[in-house]
């Protein structure tokens, strides 16, 4: 199954509040990403069968596949908000904007335009 926009998310989500909290409940998921219950009951229960979550006693987990992509998602927002913090652009915004870049570049695009920016970060005056 290819993740879709919003799939991504949720899995970035079920990352960062595992993160914090360690355990996750659908009701921080829909808090996290502003949309209702029921909307995160129809993603997990998708994501649960496509094998990138599991649910144990109402904790959310993510699977090792699941995991893998999240940190990938995860990785390419914080590139793209610090991108543009740097470039000028107010840190609200530029997290606003990270979200809908980071579902946009093929992983070997990214990977490309990650080496370009450490590349230029060690030629001239960094960009991140």
């Amino acid at each position: 199954m290819a993740l879709r926009e919003s799939g991504e998310d949720y899995l970035e989500a079920v990352l960062v509040i595992g993160r914090e909290h360690g355990v996750v409940r659908s009701v921080d998921i829909a808090e996290h990403l502003g949309v209702t219950k029921a909307s995160v009951s129809k993603a997990v229960s998708a994501l649960q069968e496509h094998g990138y979550i599991a649910v144990v006693r109402r904790d959310v987990q993510l699977t090792e596949k699941g995991r893998e992509r999240a940190e990938h998602v995860l990785e390419q927002h914080t590139f793209f908000r610090d991108l543009l913090v740097a470039a000028g652009v107010s840190p609200e915004l530029a997290a606003e904007e990270a979200c809908h870049m980071e579902h946009c570049l093929s992983d070997d695009s990214f990977a490309r335009l990650k080496e370009y920016v450490r590349g230029a970060n060690r030629m001239s005056a960094p960009l991140l």
